[in-house]
Order: C-alpha cells, then sequence, then structure tokens
C-alpha cells in the first residue's frame, strides 16, 4: 500500500489549499470517488461545496461541470438533445453537462422529479439513454449533488429510493476559529483553485477504485457489519432499515477508508467512522409525520446509537 499512501497523501495535501481544516470531509469525499460512488452534501450556501468539487477535478486532472438545478430545468439540460444539422440532413447529439467526470449538482431538490430522475440510470450504470440509442459517460465519473437544510429541503425533497443511489451524504459544517481565521489570510485576489495543479490524472484514479475491491476484510468484520444493518431493522424508532444495498456500501466504504489510511485491511473502527455517512440517510423513523422529511441529524444520531449498542469485534 506505500504506493497507494503516498498519492492519496499527495491528493489530501493538495485539495487541503483550498478546503481549510476539513480533512474529514475530503477523506470521505475520496472514500466515495474511490468506490465510484456519488456524494450528497447537505449544508448552508458559502460553506465550500462547490469550491471542494472543483479542487477534486482540478486535481486529478478531470473535467468539471456544474449544474444549477431550479424548477424549469428539463432532462434534456442535464442529459443532452438531438439537433437537426442542415449541412448533413442528419440529426446529431449535442452531449449535456452530465458528460463530465465530476459532475456538481447544486441544489438538486430544486428540481422537479421527473429532472431529478433523469440522474438516476447515468448514477447507477454509468450511462444515458436519449431515442432509445446509448451514450457512455467518462471514467471516472462521479455526481457530488448539494441541497440545502435551511429551507425544508427546497421545493421538491428527493424521494427515499433516489436518496439511496447516493453512496454518502455529508454535511462540510462551519470551520473552527482558527481556520476560519487562515480561510480569510489566505484568500489571495485571484482564484484559489488557480493554485491547484494535477497531482493524479485519471488513469491513476480508475487503477485507485480497483484496488478497494482487494482490501481485506476478516469474517468477523463482515458479521460486525451485518449486526450494525440488523441493529436498524429491528430499532423501534425505525420504521424502514437499511436494504442490503446500504450493507454492500457500508463494506466497500470501509475498505476505501482503509485504504486511505493507508491499510490494505479493515478494521472495525473503519466501519464505526464511516457508518454514519452512509446509512442515516437509508433509514425512515417511525416518527416522521405524514408529508415531514427525515432529518439528517437525527437519523445520524439514531446509527451512532446502534453503533454503541453493537459490539465491536476483537
Amino acid at each position: 500500500m506505500k504506493e497507494e499512501s503516498e498519492k492519496i497523501k499527495k491528493l489530501l495535501e493538495n485539495i487541503s489549499k483550498v478546503i481549510i481544516g476539513k480533512e474529514e470531509v475530503i477523506k470521505l469525499t475520496l472514500v466515495s470517488l474511490f468506490c465510484e460512488g456519488h456524494l450528497l452534501i447537505e449544508d448552508l450556501p458559502g460553506m465550500g461545496k462547490t469550491t471542494l468539487a472543483k479542487a477534486i477535478a482540478h486535481s486529478i486532472n478531470c473535467s468539471f461541470k456544474r449544474i444549477q438545478f431550479t424548477s424549469d430545468l428539463l432532462p434534456s439540460d442535464i442529459l443532452g438533445i438531438n439537433i437537426f444539422n442542415q449541412s448533413t440532413g442528419k440529426f446529431q447529439f449535442e452531449k449535456g453537462p452530465i458528460f463530465a467526470n465530476i459532475v456538481l449538482a447544486d441544489e438538486i431538490n430544486r428540481t422537479t422529479p421527473k429532472t431529478q430522475s433523469a440522474l438516476l440510470e447515468a448514477m447507477n450504470e454509468g450511462s444515458v439513454t436519449i431515442e432509445n440509442i446509448s451514450y457512455e459517460l467518462p471514467k471516472p465519473f462521479m455526481v457530488i449533488a448539494t441541497q440545502n437544510p435551511s429551507e425544508h429541503h427546497g421545493t421538491f425533497p428527493l424521494p427515499e429510493s433516489q436518496l439511496d443511489r447516493f453512496f454518502l451524504k455529508i454535511e462540510i459544517g462551519y470551520p473552527g476559529q482558527e481556520e476560519e481565521k487562515d480561510i480569510i489570510k489566505n484568500i489571495p485576489s485571484k482564484n484559489l483553485l488557480e493554485n491547484i495543479k494535477p497531482v493524479l490524472g485519471k488513469n491513476e484514479i480508475i487503477e485507485m477504485q480497483k484496488k478497494v475491491p482487494e482490501i481485506y476484510a476478516d469474517e468477523s468484520i463482515l458479521d460486525y457489519i451485518i449486526e450494525i444493518i440488523n441493529g436498524t431493522r429491528f430499532n423501534p424508532k425505525i420504521e424502514i432499515g437499511v436494504s442490503p444495498r446500504g450493507s454492500i456500501y457500508l463494506f466497500k466504504a470501509s475498505q476505501a477508508l482503509a485504504m486511505i489510511n493507508g491499510r490494505d485491511f479493515v478494521i472495525p473502527d473503519d466501519v464505526k467512522k464511516i457508518a454514519p455517512y452512509v446509512l442515516p440517510h437509508r433509514i425512515i423513523l417511525r416518527s416522521r409525520e405524514s408529508g415531514k422529511i427525515n432529518s439528517f441529524r437525527e437519523n445520524k444520531k439514531i446509527i451512532e446509537e446502534i453503533l454503541e449498542e453493537v459490539p465491536v469485534p476483537q
């Protein structure tokens, strides 16, 4: 793991130049990237969500597109459209902004369910289908979506089935006092992202994605994961627990976190640290009133309670 550890260290240091004091957030984002997953960030405006997405794209020499989701956005605005070319007398496909390595879906919950669902095939299959023709998306491919919790999750909250497609859900949070002081002092007159140069290439990221399944996990780790998942299914506070997809994602995320931490094997602490970001958006509480949206923090608190109750393997 020495070679991978050095590459990951360079990547973390590079992104930390603009995302100051948020190493854990950067690591969680890389977990999602290395697992070929997608990330949902729920936080207030101005926390650095766009900067984080751009910094990752710049650091791995990948293309970046930002889509501002609004109520009048159409699926074709995301995926692309067939346009008639008068010179050739044929229709040609004009690719939409989804055809990028890192796609920032900003305020995803402000658009209609029809437009939200246009992302599902891209996120699941790595391709889009237009008029029965399938187009492959570039690799690596990652959607980083954002939503603002201060406005009751926007006009069109994401349904549970779409939330489940996101590998992790995180918050960035306010910086500490010293970190915020550094942010203020280090903001230059020019765009800070101009200082971010590529430290890895696309092929290196793809190779690291292939390394994740090779991270060893003992049988006791699998039992530990199943106990945590069952804790969500039989908890009196939870109406609907985590599906098998959630248990697979928790396992993969634990492997990726172990790799990021420089190990070729998973320890229980990897599972315990990553579970509060893999599982909360995959449960539905019994106490939820009709029409009320699940609170991410409330769900996360219950997952943390379950983690305290489940015995850690020795």
